[in-house]
């Protein structure tokens, strides 16, 4: 599976924004871009490059690759309704961001590897596509085998319980079961995305 190994604190750094929870100390640290002196003062950004830098933000957020992500902004656009709204429901819908939003990993890309490893079912069946869509009606349960691991078994050491969770899933910490009741908003994104600029990126 085809994944982008770069390092998730330069990546935050060259895009002004923690994209990993391990990433707001470095930020805080140093705030300029990978190679960038504090020296001199900065152009003005162009309107392409706000646009690229907020496509390439988004698409690093939730750890997809350039075609994976182009195609899905594709997919929203042909969708009714705003075409930015519907790329961030599409993101969050992935089953990698699910298992992150309902706490079970501390970042995005833990989620994904814990769903590559295949340690959830999916309706009973077992996964191991971090892509894969929910949809209202589903359900993820890890499975019998990975909850006896040390993984599990400490996951409110290795991930805490987060003081809230999107309204259109439901937790069982306990069963450590995620049931999806509903599809996300605009609002269940992060807020500071500008996904209009994504949109204006891609119609050029």
């Amino acid at each position: 599976m085809a994944r982008d190994r770069s390092s998730i604190v330069k990546m935050s750094r060259r895009e002004g924004y923690a994209l990993h929870p391990k990433a707001h100390k470095a930020l805080i640290k140093r705030s300029t871009k990978p190679g960038q002196s504090l020296k001199g003062r900065q152009a003005k950004p162009s309107q392409y490059n706000l646009q690229l830098r907020e496509k390439q933000k988004v698409k690093r957020l939730y750890g997809l690759l350039e075609k994976q992500f182009s195609n899905l902004m594709k997919e929203a656009d042909r969708r009714e309704g705003q075409a930015g709204h519907n790329l961030l429901q599409l993101l969050e819908q992935r089953a990698d961001n699910v298992v992150y939003r309902a706490g079970y990993a501390p970042s995005r890309r833990a989620a994904r590897q814990l769903m590559s490893h295949g340690h959830f079912l999916l309706n009973d069946t077992r996964v191991d596509i971090p892509s894969i869509r929910l949809k209202a009606g589903d359900k993820l349960i890890a499975r019998p085998r990975s909850t006896k691991t040390e993984y599990f078994k400490n996951l409110d050491e290795v991930s805490p319980a987060p003081p809230e969770v999107p309204a259109w899933i439901k937790v069982n910490r306990k069963k450590f079961e995620i049931s999806v009741t509903g599809l996300p908003t605009r609002d269940d994104a992060e807020l500071d995305i500008n996904e209009q600029l994504i949109v204006e990126y891609y119609s050029r």
